[in-house]
């Protein structure tokens, strides 16, 4: 077990940085200048030298990647001397890092991730990541904790109903459920409950997580927001869930030891939940997790419409305004939160069926 689990994280690891080379090398041959981006038009060439020479934009494409992966990396080598050294170690970069050993002349230290910083607001990345993290996933969670129950709860009633009524009429909400955007249907919910029956539902078009209060005494914690974008992020995957359900369960309830069971005299609702609804959840968790990890991802649109304050729409206005530390930043923690989520699922295989390990 211990073997398969490390040749898991080795393959993850892998992942990971043709993900960060992939980022890197697309962000890096897009045409224009961040220093001017960040000082405007009308700036000096002097100023734009310095700017590009504090981003390592002034050196070789080879080393300017070196000088990446020594930033998103825990474990660095750094040199502590000399501040015009490429692998500098800048306090104003690295500001918590612990002094591990020595090499060579060089220091290796133990630091945070370090992501640059936001063209425009000249924040570190990993803070503007940390303020819109936590509202992504709040978001994330509840259309997957939605989309699963009633998606494997309608599966079940269409498996044991089939060719009735509802399973047909569940199939043909599962096709329009897949055939419709996420962004076109988040534009459909906003107008009809959160417009023309706004004083029924009282939900908004726009808000998130947290509301500022009338009176100016802060925020305040408004759930109700959470209900339009949590049903439009989780419509599709609920669509695709009843179908696998409905399909999974479907074979199992053909196979030999549910005839068996039956035989036995057990009741056919138990067989059903006891025995088939157990073997037939495997391809279902499968596509929970990578729903889940692609919800994480695949909020842009639908954050942007209901102005949801998360890193989709966190990434949104910074492909409009061209600030590319923030995409990479938020393009590579979603890349993380996918590798992470897909390892942890093989491993709960590994653990509950031992021919994955072979």
């Amino acid at each position: 077990m211990i073997r398969f689990i490390v040749k898991r994280l080795f393959y993850g690891f892998l992942v990971l940085l043709g993900v960060i080379t992939v980022v890197f090398l697309l962000f890096n041959v897009l045409p224009g200048d961040p220093a001017r981006m960040m000082l405007g038009q009308r700036a000096d060439q002097a100023s734009i030298d310095a700017i590009n020479k504090d981003l390592g934009r002034d050196k070789p494409l080879s080393t300017q990647f070196v000088m990446y992966l020594n930033d998103l990396s825990p474990i660095s080598v750094h040199e502590e001397i000399d501040p015009n050294h490429y692998l500098y170690l800048n306090p104003e970069k690295y500001a918590h890092y612990l002094r591990l050993f020595t090499i060579s002349g060089k220091v290796v230290v133990l630091k945070y991730p370090y992501l640059r910083r936001s063209y425009q607001t000249k924040r570190k990345v990993s803070e503007i990541i940390l303020d819109t993290l936590p509202e992504t996933t709040v978001l994330a969670l509840a259309s997957i904790i939605f989309a699963s129950f009633f998606g494997i709860l309608m599966g079940i009633f269409a498996a044991i109903k089939k060719d009735s009524w509802f399973d047909n009429s569940s199939l043909v909400f599962a096709v329009l459920g897949m055939s419709g955007p996420s962004f076109f249907i988040g534009l459909i919910f906003a107008y009809v409950f959160g417009h023309v029956l706004n004083k029924y539902t009282g939900l908004n078009t726009v808000g998130s997580l947290f509301t500022q209060d009338d009176y100016g005494n802060g925020e305040y914690l408004d759930l109700k927001n959470l209900i339009l974008p949590a049903l439009t992020l989780g419509l599709r995957p609920l669509t695709v869930i009843l179908q696998l359900t409905r399909s999974a369960l479907l074979d199992v309830l053909s196979q030999d030891y549910i005839r068996t069971a039956t035989a036995k005299g057990l009741s056919y609702y138990k067989v059903i939940f006891k025995h088939a609804l157990k073997n037939a959840l495997n391809p279902v968790i499968t596509a929970i997790s990578g729903w889940f990890a692609g919800l994480m991802a695949g909020a842009i649109f639908v954050e942007y419409i209901f102005g949801w304050k998360g890193i989709g729409k966190e990434i949104f206005e910074a492909l409009d305004k061209y600030d590319f530390p923030v995409v990479m930043g938020t393009v590579l923690v979603v890349s993380i939160i996918f590798v992470v989520i897909n390892i942890l699922v093989d491993i709960i295989y590994g653990i509950l069926d031992p021919r994955v390990r072979v």
